[in-house]
């Protein structure tokens, strides 16, 4: 049985209000979602990098507080869209720390 099976199983047998305290905490665990960032193994040392790409979130926030304008990113980066920095800037607005840790690491290598 795969958890998603096991999880309909239990849905079944809440209650209403369970079920709707299930639907707020789903709601509220957004801790990994970032719509256009995806972080995988293997791929640029699980770094998170914008969806479709390489390119790691870190890089475009780097060449940003270098003072590169988006529309210099995008150039930059032609398979880059504006959706895809408005993602990567909210991103790391969230986590500031792992960004700010992610270049200082890079800038020393």
């Amino acid at each position: 049985m795969s958890a998603l099976e096991a999880a309909e199983e239990i849905l079944a047998k809440l209650k209403w209000a369970e079920k709707a305290q299930l639907l707020r905490w789903a709601a509220s665990d957004r801790s990994n979602a970032f719509p256009g960032i995806e972080s995988r193994p293997g791929v640029c040392g699980g770094d998170a990098c914008i969806v479709r790409t390489r390119i790691p979130v870190w890089v475009l926030d780097q060449l940003r507080r270098k003072g590169v304008s988006e529309a210099e990113i995008l150039s930059a980066y032609p398979t880059l869209r504006a959706e895809d920095l408005a993602n990567a800037w909210d991103y790391v607005r969230s986590h500031k720390d792992e960004i700010d840790r992610l270049i200082v690491d890079n800038e020393s290598a």
